[in-house]
């Protein structure tokens, strides 16, 4: 599996193309550009409470300090003046520190009657002040091409005045599923037969990671039909994915029409649920077979569909965040394959994470996906884990 990955970082370079969006518009896309702050933020030295501004020196350690209020600084009304020895301002959060003061005390700290602050307690040097450039300084780096933009980085960018940003393109993705017991929502089910239910985890996966995409349906097990969809596909788009006919069934067909039509890279991965996955070229587009089993699809997608698609965006860092927790109750495993076991990740009473799985493990219960919030991952030469033993789990936070 790991071999696979690498073959898959190794092959796959990002698109490149650029589009200008205004900053409202990027929030989940690849950023394009370095960005350099042009300004100091804040850009000026302010109060980070509601109190009064002073100058430390003017304070009694260990005693009471009683100063004049000469006036007020508001966030959009600064105080004009210079507060001299013995004198304060009046300050709201956000107003820039006036002329001769240097330290702030919140409010609640302030006995005040009429003009006259009295202040008790221990207070230091610059306390409760933002200093300019604090934050950011001009001429800093703020962000490197290649982040996926949160909506943190957009106000951030709002804070340095930039109203339009440099990303990269979004991967055009066709995508459909595969055999001749499918059949679509609506449609009455005879003997044998099953609801498609792997386009509609396809299409959320890939909403999801924000790509444009193009739903071809589904194709019946036939090898000319299986070639025209391939090539339509494949017209247009950067990526094409199929969900079934991957592995060694009779009507089986995606592995043998693309040998025709384009390439294939690899195969079959030491994984599950997942096995049967196919990677290569049709036409311009890169492809990815995906197992007809509705879990498999979900954990192949995520396991090298998502990374590559992260590539292809210009995405920097494409690794899944994983953590340590506890496992509940015993997992059962046979070494030799990687499982991605479906578990409940959550804080035990002691606050360590601790997981349980969501039950029966089977590749086509969907529900052990729907219920789930992470996977369980179990390396190849595992044979499980014991209940209190610590796994790794991978969360699907920022995953679905």
């Amino acid at each position: 599996m790991h071999a696979a990955r690498q073959r898959l970082s190794a092959a796959i370079t990002p698109i490149g193309s650029r589009e200008r969006l205004a900053l409202r518009s990027t929030l989940a896309r690849v950023l394009a550009e370095d960005v350099v702050s042009p300004i100091d933020v804040p850009s000026h030295t302010n109060s980070a409470m509601d109190g009064y501004a002073l100058r430390c020196a003017d304070l009694t350690r260990g005693g009471t300090t009683v100063l004049d209020c000469v006036g007020t600084a508001l966030a959009g009304g600064p105080y004009t003046g210079t507060a001299g020895p013995g004198q304060c301002v009046r300050i709201m959060t956000g107003a820039p520190l006036p002329a001769g003061t240097d330290t702030v005390v919140m409010q609640e700290q302030v006995t005040r009657e009429g003009d006259r602050v009295q202040i008790d307690g221990e207070h230091r040097l610059g306390q409760n002040v933002r200093r300019a450039g604090e934050d950011l300084a001009r001429g800093e780096a703020v962000l490197e091409a290649g982040r996926r933009l949160t909506a943190a980085d957009l106000g951030l960018l709002g804070s340095l005045g930039r109203a339009e940003l440099s990303v990269y393109r979004r991967p055009r993705v066709a995508f459909f599923s595969t055999g001749d017991e499918l059949r679509s929502i609506g449609e009455p089910l005879g003997e044998g037969d099953v609801y498609d239910s792997n386009r509609y985890s396809l299409y959320g996966m890939l909403r999801r990671d924000g790509v444009e995409l193009r739903d071809l349906g589904v194709v019946r097990d036939d090898p000319q039909l299986t070639r025209e969809a391939l090539r339509d596909a494949a017209a247009g788009s950067d990526v094409v994915i199929t969900s079934g006919g991957v592995s060694v069934g009779e009507a089986d067909y995606i592995k043998d029409v693309l040998t025709e039509l384009g390439q294939v890279d690899f195969w079959k991965i030491a994984m599950k649920p997942g096995r049967p996955l196919t990677f290569g070229r049709v036409g311009g587009a890169w492809f990815f077979g995906l197992p007809g089993n509705p879990v498999s699809v979900m954990v192949t997608y995520y396991q090298f569909v998502r990374p590559a698609l992260r590539r292809l965006m210009g995405e920097s860092d494409t690794t899944p965040l994983t953590l340590p927790a506890r496992c509940t109750s015993p997992l059962y495993k046979r070494p030799g394959r990687t499982e991605f076991q479906r578990g409940v990740l959550s804080t035990g009473p002691d606050g360590t994470l601790e997981v349980s799985r969501t039950g029966a493990q089977g590749s086509g219960i969907l529900r052990s996906m729907s219920l789930a919030n992470c996977f369980i991952l179990l390396p190849e030469d595992s044979a499980g884990a014991e209940a209190g033993e610590t796994v790794t789990v991978q969360p699907f936070q920022g995953l679905i």
